[in-house]
């Protein structure tokens, strides 16, 4: 289940994802990057990550990805997940988005007890819309102090690359913002964790799957890429296998797509 935030909290928060398992059997997720960070909530889940099968913590912020990361579940859990808007990790935890990149951040080490009344409402099988919009509440409160001129071009800048839905050339971006490439660069890896550059490709990326998601198959795979700006289509592929681990045959043929960008495998 994938619910929208209230429209003052659209510029920070993308959405919520409510995901459950009421079985017993091991499940194998993918999350891949579409250039956000975000906060995972549970109250009751044995999630592994990857091939060392590291026990992860009950709740945890996820800085933004490079490319994909693994997990398996084993049993039955509920969770929440939070997906940002790129920016808002480094609002709510004041800290460099660049040094979270690809890192899985405990919620206890850096909050201590601030989110264990949301999962103990997950554990005792609250309401999972009563428990997303307690949080609106809480990062309504958080949000009240103010934010600096540079979260505001960074903003703009993701808003400018979305609208062109991708790549955009490094002479447009300093007209655009009236900054040096290299400077606009810090102020984004400061506040997103990556450079324009990486963010505009995988703003391509999601812009073709969203073509694909509309009912493209293989056959028309040469012409959709070519429409989301990819010069070739083994380009696109090259892309596809790094961002996302799959080919994009292999991400048509996935049946559970629980959001953009989290998928069972």
């Amino acid at each position: 289940m994938q619910i929208s935030p209230p429209e003052h909290l659209a510029p920070y928060i993308r959405h919520y994802i409510f995901l459950e398992n009421s079985e017993k059997d091991v499940r194998n997720l993918r999350l891949f990057t579409d250039g956000s960070a975000g906060l995972i909530l549970s109250g009751d889940m044995n999630l592994y990550s990857g091939i060392s099968q590291n026990r992860m913590p009950l709740s945890f912020f996820y800085g933004t990805l490079n490319s994909y990361r693994d997990f398996s579940s084993k049993g039955i859990f509920s969770l929440i997940a939070v997906v940002f808007q790129p920016y808002f990790i480094n609002i709510l935890l004041k800290t460099s988005a660049k040094d979270l990149r690809n890192q899985i951040v405990s919620v206890e080490d850096v909050w201590k007890n601030k989110m264990e009344v949301f999962q103990e409402k997950l554990f005792n099988k609250a309401d999972p819309l009563t428990v997303i919009n307690d949080l609106n509440a809480f990062f309504t409160y958080s949000l009240s102090g103010n934010k600096n001129t540079d979260h505001h071009i960074t903003a703009a800048t993701q808003q400018y690359l979305l609208q062109n839905k991708g790549p955009v050339s490094s002479k447009d971006l300093q007209h655009f913002t009236g900054y040096s490439e290299r400077h606009l660069e810090r102020i984004f890896e400061h506040h997103i964790g990556i450079s324009p550059k990486k963010y505009g490709n995988i703003i391509r990326l999601h812009y073709f799957l969203s073509l694909m998601n509309k009912g493209g198959d293989l056959k028309s795979m040469t012409s959709l890429s070519y429409e989301a700006g990819y010069s070739d289509q083994s380009h696109l592929i090259r892309e596809f296998k790094s961002n996302i681990g799959l080919t994009p045959g292999q991400y048509l043929n996935t049946e559970n797509k629980m959001a953009v960008n989290f998928i069972e495998l």
